[in-house]
């Protein structure tokens, strides 16, 4: 495939960025900030008595933030935390259950059900959205709710629909304080953003050199579990939606147990693809043992492979730190293709036929 978009002219970059993804990115430390600071103290919050189990429900952009605090807080705190991306709750829902019920939009039809459910299931409830029919629901039902600005796209608001869980548990005594490791975070992604900002040329720009190593690529990202799982889960998400191109994840060491041994056949495709292999300090020493095996096993199987590495000290910091990195390079990946990285036009199409069905 030719570059339609030279990535070291900022002002080409921008302007097929019709709806601000850049100015989305370049926002995103003031948005942690804001999510950190102001969103959640004001809310009134439920007496909890008794929390068996945690569940996030939300879809795409709205979900992951569930994920996030699902891998953060896995050390941290006794009660298991579940992701739910159904019409459908788990059957262990009930009185003893936290539910945040997530929907930037709030009008996700998945969410908006499941939601139901756990009102009627006598579940403790917290909303999250920036309004809508799950603003107006959960008002009327007498819950919390945590309205975030909005204006951007879904994918865009990780700070909005991820923070004020972290907030919410602390002021629970579900979680201890995170205030000291989002301030770290937030330093740590604004020094990023001047490294890999569409004014820094390719040949210093992180994100765009890895754009340019998935240009007509099939991009398979890796994490490891308890760590970057929900990382390489991002970047395939946002390589979708942004670059409009497939993207594939999985995590270690289960791939090792099945997806290293796909590797033979047919080859023609498998020079398509890139892997990106997500790290970090953090990750099993058994783990990283077998990313360094891995990484010989594969390396004449595949186009080849690009090493990620988290940065910065607190949990926090290093998943943020990976997550920038993939956000930039999918939009310099859309520049590339030669796509608005911004419209999700299939997406706006199917929810269009699923309301006239």
């Amino acid at each position: 495939m030719s570059q339609l978009v030279d990535l070291n002219q900022e002002d080409e970059l921008r302007r097929i960025d019709t709806i601000g993804m850049f100015a989305a990115l370049d926002g995103l430390p003031g948005q942690c900030a804001r999510a950190c600071r102001e969103l959640v103290e004001k809310v009134q919050l439920p007496e909890i008595k008794a929390i068996s189990n945690i569940v996030v429900t939300g879809l795409g952009g709205s979900a992951i933030g569930g994920d996030l605090l699902r891998v953060y807080a896995a050390g941290q705190i006794s009660v298991p935390i579940t992701v739910n991306r159904d019409y459908v709750l788990p059957k262990f829902v009930g009185p003893d259950t936290l539910v945040f019920a997530v929907s930037y939009s709030g009008n996700t039809e998945e969410t908006l059900s499941a939601y139901s459910e756990a009102r009627n299931r006598g579940a403790s409830v917290v909303a999250i959205t920036t309004g809508g029919k799950l603003g107006e629901a959960a008002k009327k039902d007498s819950f919390p709710v945590i309205e975030i600005p909005g204006g951007i796209s879904p994918r865009s608001a990780t700070g909005y629909l991820f923070i004020p869980t972290l907030k919410v548990l602390n002021r629970l005594g579900l979680l201890s304080d995170v205030t000291e490791e989002l301030d770290e975070m937030i330093d740590l992604i604004g020094n990023m953003r001047a490294k890999l900002g569409p004014a820094v040329m390719e040949a210093e720009n992180p994100a765009k050199q890895i754009a340019r190593k998935l240009q007509g690529r099939i991009p398979v990202i890796w994490g490891s579990a308890g760590t970057t799982e929900v990382v390489a889960q991002r970047w395939k998400g946002q390589i979708n939606e942004n670059a409009k191109s497939p993207a594939y994840w999985n995590v270690l060491p289960e791939l090792n147990h099945n997806e290293i041994v796909g590797l033979e056949f047919p080859p023609e495709i498998l020079k398509k693809i890139h892997i990106i292999i997500l790290r970090d300090e953090r990750d099993h020493p058994r783990v990283q043992k077998r990313i360094e095996i891995t990484k010989e096993v594969i390396q004449n199987a595949v186009d080849g492979y690009t090493e990620v590495r988290a940065t910065g000290s607190g949990v926090l910091a290093r998943l943020y730190s990976l997550i920038y990195t993939g956000d930039f390079a999918s939009v310099y990946l859309a520049a590339l293709n030669g796509v608005d990285p911004g419209p999700v036009k299939v997406i706006d199409l199917l929810k269009k036929e699923l309301q006239n069905r």
